[in-house]
Parts: C-alpha cells; sequence; structure tokens
C-alpha cells in the first residue's frame, strides 16, 4: 500500500510497512523514491511579469525553468520536461495553437494559462485547447498559487 508525500513542492512516493515486523511473519521492504521539488516551466514574454512570477514561485519552493516565448518554451520542454506550464497566451510563438503543440510533446502536463487580452470565450477556448486552467491578468498571485498547488497534487495522485 503506497502513502503520497505532498507538501507544497515535493513530489514524490513512498511504500509503508508495518510497525511491528514480528506481527507478520512475510518480510517487507521500504521503498523510498527520491522526493524532489516540483519543476514549473514559466513562459511569459514580459521580463518584469516573469521575474515576478518566478520570484513567487522560487519563494515556494518549486524549481523553475524560464522562457520568453512559445519557441524557446518549446525547447524547454523537449529538454526537460516540466511538471507544470504556467504560461501566457498572447506573446511571440504563442496562441492556441503553441498550446496545442505544447499538449503533443507534453500531453501529461498540466499547463496553467495567462493573459491580458481574453474573456469568456478566450477562457472556453483556452480550455478546449487543452489548457488545464486559465487566469485573465492581472493575476491574483494567491489563486494562481492555490491552482498549481492542486495542479500538481493530482497529477501526483495520477501517477501513483
Amino acid at each position: 500500500m503506497g502513502r503520497e508525500i505532498r507538501d507544497e513542492f515535493f513530489l514524490g512516493h513512498v511504500t509503508c510497512v508495518d510497525a511491528e515486523p514480528e506481527a507478520d511473519p512475510e518480510p517487507r521492504m521500504t521503498v523510498v523514491t527520491e522526493r524532489r521539488p516540483a519543476v514549473v516551466l514559466v513562459v511569459e514574454d514580459d521580463n518584469d511579469m516573469r521575474s515576478l512570477l518566478c520570484d513567487e514561485l522560487w519563494s515556494d519552493g518549486y524549481r523553475l525553468i524560464e522562457a520568453k516565448d512559445g519557441d524557446e518554451a518549446l525547447r524547454a520542454v523537449l529538454e526537460s520536461m516540466p511538471d507544470l506550464i504556467l504560461s501566457d497566451l498572447k506573446m511571440p510563438a504563442g496562441g492556441f495553437d503553441y498550446v496545442s503543440r505544447l499538449k503533443t510533446f507534453a500531453p501529461q502536463c498540466p499547463i496553467v494559462l495567462m493573459t491580458a487580452f481574453g474573456g469568456t470565450q478566450t477562457r472556453a477556448d483556452a480550455l478546449k485547447w487543452g489548457a488545464s486552467a486559465y487566469f485573465d491578468k492581472p493575476v491574483r498571485i494567491g489563486e494562481l498559487k492555490a491552482t498549481l498547488k492542486q495542479l500538481l497534487a493530482s497529477k501526483l495522485v495520477q501517477e501513483s
């Protein structure tokens, strides 16, 4: 029987054993996999916004990969598969085609989209194209962090 280890930023898995081995004649082994910080790819063409997002997420213990446009993001996904992608939508090499390409190369990776140029239809389209969550800018950082935590926890459960 497995038990997840979850806190704000670590992913891992532990197999539990009985505390009293003499009560069970069959020997059991504990398997502990490495706990590691969740890797978040932050994709934002505005340097100040990207820096703000990275500062906030770094303070929560995430390991961060940064990209300034859609092309750089796709290269980053191919080089090092992140646990979650947080991305602007309206940027160079961005848009819904970009989201579709991300889903092709990282089908199990949650994608959180943000844009200052959206609305109800953009939200619906973002979810239709494969985004796990969508935020209008300016983003409420507390809501964003809660969503990232929830998506990472859900991903961990699906993988175990």
